[in-house]
């Protein structure tokens, strides 16, 4: 869909050429660098791979320098333009420094791919024990690698891109696993009042009912809950920054959109799902290079358009 504000404050929209078999118009060249963050394993590795094959230069970064190191030999040896940073997108740190070498090293940056993410729900099992490092790493540490990637994406007229890697689970409206305070989901619902300080109050008030033992009955999704619930915030985030990105001049223009993999093999998923890694990966590079980026803070799943 094509966002454009109308004299009204409205939103316009009309279609774009969407869809599995839509085809990539060439903007981009070997200069033109992506950071993908969780880039050492499946989903985040093979975007990672993909990009490189279009002939992008890909920063891979990951939070263990090992795991990191030998997940570029191969992409390197296969002669991809791959280079590796290590990268905790928890740690403030490590997120400076990282923006601090890419800086000296490549200047401005075209297209930032939030992969990192974390589950510890395996199989059926639904345990909150870790709510907190789940919140902060999917949540939190895509909020802070895009505040601090910001100011170093590239000014130019095709527009700099952010993908966020999401789940269906985070839905406010899926028919399954949304949260049950209707109050609360009309509030996150609504773009126009949508806002940083509601998303942050709202995941407060999730972790402490976790810590008492009364988010069983506080409304909230009752599968995979924690993890449901950092990319519920995943999604409200990245509509509020559209509406933040839209504002900028033309030739500055940042286009954030989230996608949904599926439900892929992965370690996340303890090996179990439907999606190959490669199809879970196509919808996210696909938004990472479609030349006519005109729509933003949207939600895509298979290349189409799916509602929050």
């Amino acid at each position: 869909m094509l966002d454009n504000q109308t004299q009204s404050g409205s939103v316009a929209s009309c279609q774009l050429p969407l869809g599995k078999h839509a085809t990539l118009s060439i903007w981009w060249s070997k200069e033109t660098v992506a950071v993908v963050t969780g880039g050492n394993r499946r989903i985040g590795y093979e975007i990672c791979r993909q990009l490189a094959t279009h002939g992008l230069a890909v920063i891979l970064t990951s939070r263990d320098v090992g795991a990191g190191v030998d997940s570029i030999k191969a992409l390197q040896e296969g002669g991809l333009s791959v280079v590796y940073h290590q990268l905790d997108v928890v740690d403030y740190s490590s997120i400076n420094q990282f923006v601090e070498w890419s800086w000296e090293n490549y200047g401005d940056l075209d297209i930032l791919v939030n992969n990192a993410g974390v589950n510890f729900n395996l199989g059926s099992d639904n345990s909150v024990e870790n709510a907190r490092k789940v919140i902060e790493t999917n949540y939190y540490g895509t909020k802070r690698m895009t505040e601090a990637v910001i100011p170093l994406m590239k000014p130019s007229l095709i527009g700099a891109r952010i993908v966020n890697v999401s789940s269906r689970l985070g839905r406010l409206n899926g028919r399954r696993n949304r949260i049950n305070n209707v109050a609360l989901r009309e509030q996150l619902s609504d773009v126009e009042s949508l806002s940083e300080e509601l998303i942050d109050r709202t995941l407060p008030t999730f972790l402490q009912q976790v810590e008492d033992g009364t988010w069983t009955s506080g409304g909230w999704p009752q599968v995979y809950t924690d993890y449901s619930v950092s990319k519920l915030a995943v999604n409200a985030y990245t509509r509020l920054m559209a509406r933040k990105l839209f504002e900028r001049p033309e030739g500055q223009k940042i286009y954030i959109n989230c996608y949904c993999p599926g439900w892929v093999k992965t370690a996340l998923t303890d090996y179990v799902g439907n999606n190959t890694v490669e199809e879970g990966t196509d919808a996210g590079v696909w938004l990472a290079l479609f030349s006519d980026q005109t729509f933003l803070g949207k939600f895509f799943a298979e290349r189409q358009e799916i509602n929050f």
